[in-house]
Formats: structure tokens, sequence, C-alpha cells
């Protein structure tokens, strides 16, 4: 397993989907931070499993939820950079570093 890193942009991100899922249903943003970690220990367990999506970056699909980790290798540290939802626009998360 890798460190990893979560760039403040891709805490933002957590945040603000977290806290839109608990207005909607008590409980659901607990739901949503599951399968985002549920997520991240599979890209930690298996970082080149994931498919290149632009440049370096690679993107792995939280189940259950509309989002998708994006996040980069360097060494042996994964660098995390958004917690992004599918259907915004994808050049949003493609401007950060």
């Amino acid at each position: 397993m890798s460190d990893f890193i979560l760039r403040p942009a891709a805490v933002g991100d957590l945040r603000e989907a977290y806290a839109w899922y608990e207005k909607e249903r008590a409980g659901l943003g607990q739901e949503f931070l599951r399968e985002v970690r549920a997520t991240l220990d599979r890209v930690l367990d298996q970082p080149r499993a994931y498919p290149v999506i632009h440049r370096d970056t690679r993107r792995a699909i939280v189940r259950r939820f509309p989002y998708a980790l994006f996040y980069r290798r360097m060494d042996e540290l994964i660098v995390f950079v958004a917690c992004y939802h599918m259907r915004r626009d994808p050049k949003g998360w493609q401007r950060r570093r």
C-alpha cells in the first residue's frame, strides 16, 4: 500500500459533497464518505488498475454515488487531486495541479 495525500481542493470537494448528501438525508453523507474511503483503499492497493484519462491522471469511480477520485502517482506517493461529480464539467478538475 502506498502513502497518499489529499490536495486541499479534493478535501473541499469531499466536504461539499458530504454536506449536500447530509442535507438530502441524515446519514447519507457518512455513507458517501464510506464509499469514498473504500475507493481510496482500492486505489492504494492497486494504483495502476485504473485508467489514465488525462495526461498522468487516473480515475477511480466511487460506487453508489456519481463521483470519481482523480489521482496521480508520484513514485510511491498517491496524490488525490479531486473528488469530482461525474456530471460536472470535466475540465474543472483538469486545471488542478
